[in-house]
């Protein structure tokens, strides 16, 4: 599937790569909850995005002025969606393609909040992220 970028986002992508030095492969600027960022990084370079004791993330927020987010991507759907509602503990993901294409989550119970987020900003990030990369119509937690 094929990502569009707005001019914003391509920037942002400019900077953190300047900076930490890892793939991004996505950008989305989270308008509606105070400018956050998140970043879809390439797999196997998470650990470079976010430097030691996280200062290479920390240097990408203090140039942005605003929060960062980072996901990991990876090469199925499944782990994708894993991926994207860390740090919650996810033990199963399954991909239902019916009549539309939707990832059901089990998530561990003590995480369940973790993976929601406050005011639901985490698994809309989950859903957008998984639309636009592996063409699900939704993400639900079960």
């Amino acid at each position: 599937m094929r990502v569009t970028l707005s001019d914003t986002a391509r920037q942002f992508i400019a900077l953190f790569e300047d900076v930490t030095g890892a793939t991004a492969r996505d950008c989305l600027v989270h308008e509606d909850d105070g400018g956050r960022v998140t970043f879809l990084v390439a797999a196997g370079e998470m650990g470079q995005a976010i430097g030691p004791g996280g200062r290479r993330v920390q240097q990408v927020e203090e140039k942005l002025g605003r929060e960062v987010t980072l996901v990991e991507d990876a090469d199925t759907a499944e782990a994708f969606v894993a991926n994207a509602l860390a740090p919650a503990v996810v033990t199963h993901v399954t991909v239902s393609e019916q009549n539309d294409r939707v990832a059901y989550v089990e998530v561990d119970a003590a995480d369940r909040g973790v993976a929601i987020g406050a005011g639901g900003k985490n698994i809309r990030t989950a859903r957008e992220l998984a639309r636009r990369h592996w063409d699900l119509d939704d993400v639900q937690l079960t």
